[in-house]
């Protein structure tokens, strides 16, 4: 079923922290600012502690609530699941709902694993064949500065692209006190720092450059090997059993060279999401700390060529056009609600959406690909490519 009753669709979301709050303040606003074919419905949320659980939907503007999420997946209330949840459910909730024929947008990354990624994306192909759509949640490619530079390499305005470099740096680890999470355990997180934000780079790249990386050299390491377990005895200690920090080279299949790093130990750096392209005709950088702008440099210009400032606030700049007036910026929740924007037209529409579950595989097999270098000691290691970015 895609639509609900009197033009709604209904979104049932397991999940409702961090992720799960931005997401519902995205369902909620969406059909607000863009002209929607459906409107969402915040049907059910689904959350293990039924106390926490109504705390959230009240909050956040639920009308019910699930401590089972097959029964949220099984509600004739719901035609999308919204899975919000550590990484190590996601393929069986997916699939579930899938196969149940509702829509699905799932968090990234999209799996723990390239195995579990693999069934997500045949699942999400044999739905696809019913008009069942799905989507990974990689919200920087709505970041209305990405998307316009992506617009200006697709436009040739870069030449041929040469050379890529993405950083994503946060701090929030760095201090050895800070206590046992579960993006600290590979069986409920799948990696650490990499598939944490390395996730979001890799997606970011790809996407910009509209290419495949096809190999990658790493190194990762883990600075802090225990931590202190939050409600834990005095003094008890768990394991830390993922990456606290990755950097890999790659190379995409045009032959354009890349570097990447991801770390969750760079003090001072909060959310510093960064990607520069080089190319033959010009360069362009952006700075998620300042994601309203683009750097952009023009050769062309000659000896008046540097890089200049482009405020990517115009309504024929993309997404923009729904919000504020020119100069009146956004913020990081507007990407999400871009996101949603995007999910549900596609679902009217009846075509898929992007990124795929497909595309959310290909990250998911750079990320095995960076373990396995890593771990062989940097060596050289191929990707298996397959997904359109």
């Amino acid at each position: 079923m895609t639509e609900g009753s009197g033009g709604r669709i209904g979104v049932g979301m397991v999940g409702h922290a961090f992720m799960g709050a931005v997401h519902s303040h995205a369902w909620r606003s969406a059909h607000r600012f863009f002209d929607l074919p459906m409107v969402p419905h915040l049907a059910v949320l689904g959350g293990r502690d039924l106390a926490r659980t109504k705390a959230a939907a009240a909050k956040y503007g639920w009308a019910s609530v699930q401590t089972d999420w097959r029964e949220l997946v099984a509600s004739d209330d719901v035609q999308l699941v919204d899975i919000c949840t550590p990484g190590d459910t996601h393929a069986e909730i997916a699939i579930a709902a899938l196969a149940a024929g509702k829509h699905v947008l799932c968090e990234k990354p999209l799996a723990n694993t390239v195995a579990e990624a693999e069934e997500m994306a045949a699942a999400a192909e044999q739905a696809a064949a019913r008009g069942v759509r799905s989507m990974v949640a990689f919200n920087y490619r709505r970041v209305p500065a990405i998307a316009y530079a992506r617009r200006l390499i697709e436009e040739g305005r870069l030449g041929t692209v040469r050379h890529v470099r993405a950083v994503y740096l946060q701090d929030w680890l760095s201090d050895e006190q800070a206590p046992m999470a579960w993006r600290l355990r590979k069986d409920k997180a799948g990696s650490g720092a990499l598939g944490d934000l390395g996730a979001h780079i890799v997606d970011a790249t790809q996407y910009l450059v509209g290419d495949l990386l096809t190999g990658v050299s790493a190194v990762t390491n883990t600075f802090v090997h225990k931590r202190p377990v939050e409600g834990g005895a005095p003094g008890e200690l768990g394991d830390v059993t993922v990456d606290d920090a990755a950097l890999f080279l790659g190379r995409f299949a045009s032959g354009a060279v890349a570097s990447y790093e991801a770390t969750r130990f760079a003090l001072g750096r909060k959310n510093a999401m960064r990607v520069e392209v080089n190319g033959s005709l010009g360069s362009l950088a952006f700075d998620f700390e300042s994601m309203n702008e683009l750097s952009f440099f023009d050769s062309s210009e000659g000896d008046s060529a540097g890089f200049r400032r482009i405020l990517v606030t115009e309504p024929t700049h993309p997404y923009v056009g729904a919000w504020w007036p020119p100069g009146h910026l956004l913020g990081y929740e507007h990407t999400f609600t871009h996101e949603v924007v995007d999910l549900v037209r596609a679902i009217a529409d009846g075509t898929d959406p992007r990124p795929s579950f497909a595309d959310g595989l290909q990250v998911q097999r750079v990320l095995e690909a960076v373990e396995r270098s890593a771990v062989q000691g940097s060596v050289w290691t191929d990707i298996q490519t397959g997904a359109a970015q």
